[in-house]
């Protein structure tokens, strides 16, 4: 099994780094918060103190951050881990960033011989924790299989979708049809309630019926039981991941009516206070607004 660097110690990233220990991995981890890297440490993964050091003789190297400018810091900040990565390594960009960003990292770091691929997934907490993930790929082809073991290790399907900032692209379109079906969900619910049908009995309908779908099932307890059930997709990202599928409408000229809907009624959520509680809060915003 390769040698790997593991940046970002989140939600996402502690149990795809984990599965990666459990492969038989040689992992090196890093996080911000050093603390963040505690159960991986337990688990027999060794703790780099900066980037470069993660970055030091790993054959492939895997990023799972906030955002662009986080990627941008770890890659090419002050001890970046590009510095220290060899001629041939492969960096895994595995954080939501967008494809404009995506295919600047990888022209920069091509210039210093390494392949950098974006491979956003899709799939929540428990899909990353089960190795269950989907990942989108763009870059380079035969990077992308010489690392395709390692990104097996992570995800259960991995699609190369072509040049850089493909895989990046994909992501935000599909995650405009997550805060879309977030959305309708809310709004199915609240009209049956306001008909009279309760919560959890109109729920069982949308979970057996046409509409129903993974999302849809998954995300019950998020809108039903919100006090007992763990966030797994903030307000905050799904807004950032929204404006970047707009930003890249407005670059192609495509219209997203229902995604710049969605984005206004996150934001509204946001200032109500949900901006670090799960998108399903979606539900209680337009309770709100409605008179609920």
């Amino acid at each position: 099994m390769a040698r790997v660097g593991f940046a970002g110690m989140g939600r996402m990233g502690v149990p795809m780094a984990l599965n990666l220990l459990r492969a038989g991995a040689e992992l090196r981890v890093w996080n911000r918060t050093a603390e963040r890297c505690a159960p991986l440490a337990a688990a027999g993964a060794s703790v780099a103190a900066t980037p470069a050091e993660l970055a030091a003789g790993v054959d492939v190297l895997v990023t799972m951050l906030l955002d662009a400018a986080s990627v941008e810091d770890v890659l090419l900040g002050p001890d970046g881990a590009l510095t220290a990565l060899e001629p041939g390594a492969i960096v895994l960009e595995m954080s939501t960033i967008g494809p404009l960003a995506a295919r600047a990292l990888a022209a920069t770091a091509l210039e210093r011989g390494v392949h950098l691929l974006d491979v956003p997934v899709s799939g929540s907490t428990p899909a990353a924790e089960a190795a269950q993930l989907t990942a989108m790929v763009g870059g380079d082809r035969e990077a992308f299989e010489r690392a395709r073991p390692v990104l097996a290790t992570m995800t259960k399907e991995q699609h190369h979708l072509g040049p850089s900032g493909a895989g990046a692209a994909m992501k935000v379109a599909l995650n405009t049809i997550v805060a879309v079906s977030n959305q309708t969900v809310a709004e199915a619910l609240l009209l049956a309630e306001a008909a009279g049908i309760d919560a959890h009995t109109a729920y069982d309908v949308l979970a057996t019926s046409a509409v129903a779908s993974p999302f849809v099932h998954f995300k019950r307890r998020s809108f039903l039981e919100p006090e007992t059930e763990p966030v797994y997709f903030t307000t905050a990202l799904m807004q950032k991941d929204l404006s970047l599928a707009l930003e890249l409408a407005r670059v192609h000229g495509v219209a997203m009516p229902a995604a710049a809907i969605s984005n206004e009624v996150l934001s509204l959520s946001a200032r109500h206070g949900h901006a670090e509680e799960d998108i399903a809060r979606v539900y209680d915003t337009l309770r709100a607004g409605s008179g609920g």
